[in-house]
């Protein structure tokens, strides 16, 4: 019987349950470029009622487990597509990573979300859920991590820098607030992804918010717990992978994975690509001559645009760059909007510019001059948007200081006309304060803390370059990219391997990309939701993938179509429409609606002050949040 038909006959057998054969036979089908090119919708499971932001599958490939922003755990049978168990996890966020403990009978579950929480639950004990919290992070924890074959500890990174090593022997709990007991590393920048090495479990990979990827050896590594904690940032490190075009940028790292044999990591950056590299790979010399290189080019561009948060209008398959949208005469209100104020805003920082020479002027000259300025509130939120906080004051003589991710200018007196600070707040993660000529003692003082507390933070991150550099780790370059994608409206799109051949990402245009691992060559294109696939898992050992985004469900995918089927046309015309978006992406900030209103304030603040032509009035006024 040729192989086409068989492939149909044990997707069939299998469904009915009469396939006993073993998983390494199943398995075989996933290396062959038919096997992508035949991949249908199968199912698609309604089991929750917000986007679902983790998949994943238990060892056996039996169930999936899934978590979502209604803030449920699920566990499903995708075969019979019955719901197992529906739990309130309890977070108070959006559930971001969730995992079975290895060697629990899938009844211990650890998850964490937006709220900075990690729960530990033991689901087999319905109604009656056990529950265990985990309050030690602060801010949003991207990943949970478990180790193969370990059924006490996992691992956990989020925004605050830190990775956490937990041992359920030690403790079930802990509800301190930044508790460092269980720190395994301070990285001192935010750590978006993990991996564990398949081949070498002692091989722990971050992603951070630095552009850069560190490898650790974890035997190490201890915490304050196990009583072998080391502070130094360097300890352990060794290997760090960036992207040449990428040093001393910041494109967070979305998603982390190793290939079944650890011989390769697979890299998904934020507003970027995906890279291969081996770690094994040692290329320091050449990659620091590139980095000399390219360290002059690097400035971040000042914001262009701005995107109303959840108009998600430039995702999914029938999305279009806004230059194609004008050639064909679409328009939207809400982006014509955001044009305009967009537009308005460049306007301003043009003037402000020129405002800015024109003081620098004024001062050698003795002569006073005056411009507006906005009090704006900057900070890193889920699926990679800002919020901006702004409202209008009087305000000159600005002095900034800097704590860690919060930067503080505070404005002693006077009147200014322009937005001569804006182009401060597009680096997050970080706050920015505006404070009018009332400044208390006790602000004072935190200032001066906070300043003191940002010199030792660099001197310790000097002190970590410098260690890292003497240590000569490995510096790998890329083996090679995988493009066509894009990657910019979420914090959590997954990148990994299919078997030995293939390598699968989720995008911003609702597909699924598939590429030939070894030429980069694109063999499929999926469409999957209709605004963004973020979760790819593929089936531990049968031909089965499993993704998510956006949408309300999870779908199955398999090889059922009869014949091969690849549109190489529209997948050029969507890797085209995907690199002039991610363009776009790159100078846009994602707003809510409060700030059309603060701005819409701070426009009738000014034509009042103007129409009444009093400099004095409102000085010193501000709009907290």
């Amino acid at each position: 019987m040729p192989r086409t038909s068989k492939l149909i006959w044990d997707l069939r057998d299998r469904s009915l349950g009469l396939d006993e054969r073993t998983n390494f036979v199943r398995a075989g089908y996933t290396g062959t470029r038919e096997f992508v090119q035949r991949l249908k919708l199968e199912s698609s499971l309604t089991v929750h009622g917000g986007c679902v932001n983790t998949i994943c599958w238990n060892d056996t490939g039996e169930y999936l487990l899934s978590g979502s922003d209604d803030t449920n755990l699920v566990i499903t049978n995708p075969y019979t597509r019955k719901v197992l168990v529906a739990a309130p996890s309890q977070h108070r966020s959006n559930i971001y990573s969730a995992k079975f403990m290895p060697e629990s009978c899938d009844h211990w579950i650890v998850s964490s979300a937006g709220d900075g929480n990690i729960h530990y639950t033991n689901i087999s004990r319905s109604p009656d859920i056990t529950r265990y919290k985990f309050t030690c992070h602060h801010g949003t924890v991207y990943k949970i991590l478990t180790v193969p074959n370990d059924p006490y500890t996992f691992l956990s990174c989020g925004e605050d820098g830190t990775v956490r090593w937990f041992d359920v022997r030690l403790k079930r709990e802990c509800s301190k607030s930044r508790c460092k007991e269980d720190i395994l590393i301070n990285c001192r920048r935010a750590v978006s992804s993990m991996a564990i090495s398949p081949a070498e479990p002692y091989c722990l990979a971050l992603g951070c918010s630095d552009s850069s990827v560190r490898i650790y050896d974890r035997r190490m590594l201890g915490t304050i717990t196990t009583g072998s904690f080391s502070s130094g940032g360097a300890t352990g490190i060794c290997l760090r992978f960036v992207p040449p075009h990428l040093i001393g940028r910041s494109c967070r790292v979305t998603s982390l994975s190793y290939s079944t044999d650890g011989k390769e990591v697979l890299a998904s950056y934020s507003s970027d690509y995906i890279y291969l590299f081996d770690p094994k790979n040692d290329q320091a010399s050449k990659l620091k001559e590139l980095a000399e290189s390219k360290r002059k080019e690097q400035h971040q561009p000042f914001v262009k645009r701005l995107r109303l948060r959840g108009d998600w209008s430039d995702t999914g398959p029938r999305a279009r760059p806004e230059s194609e949208r004008e050639r064909d005469g679409e328009s939207n209100s809400n982006v014509s909007l955001m044009q305009r104020m967009s537009s308005m805003l460049s306007r301003w920082f043009e003037e402000a510019s020129q405002a800015q020479s024109s003081r620098a002027r004024s001062r050698t000259s003795g002569k006073p001059s005056h411009s507006w300025a906005f009090s704006c509130t900057c900070h890193a939120i889920p699926k990679a948007t800002h919020s901006i906080c702004i409202s209008t004051t009087k305000l000159s003589s600005i002095e900034r200081f800097s704590t860690g991710a919060v930067h503080t200018l505070y404005i002693k007196h006077g009147q200014l006309n322009c937005l001569t600070l804006f182009n401060y707040i597009f680096f997050p993660p970080q706050r920015f304060t505006l404070r009018g000529s009332a400044i208390g003692e006790r602000v004072l003082r935190r200032t001066a803390a906070a300043r003191i507390q940002e010199i030792f933070r660099r001197r310790k991150e000097r002190k970590e370059m410098e260690e890292t550099e003497a240590l000569s780790i490995k510096r790998p370059i890329a083996k090679l990219s995988f493009k066509g994608h894009r990657n910019s409206r979420t914090m959590i799109k997954e990148a990994c391997f299919w078997g030995n051949n293939f390598v699968l990402s989720g995008s911003d245009c609702g597909h699924i990309f598939i590429w030939d691992r070894h030429t980069g060559e694109h063999v499929m294109l999926l469409e999957a939701d209709n605004h963004v696939v973020n979760c790819l898992q593929p089936h531990p050992y049968e031909p089965l993938l499993a993704s998510s985004g956006i949408d309300y469900d999870i779908k199955i995918w398999s090889p059922m179509e009869e014949f091969p089927s690849f549109d190489r046309v529209l997948t050029e015309e969507v890797i085209v429409r995907n690199e002039l978006m991610l363009e776009e992406n790159r100078t846009t900030i994602t707003v809510p609606a409060s700030f059309m209103l603060r701005m819409l304030a701070s426009l009738s603040h000014i034509r009042a002050d103007r129409f009444e032509g009093d400099p004095s009035e409102g000085s010193g006024q501000e709009n907290e949040d």
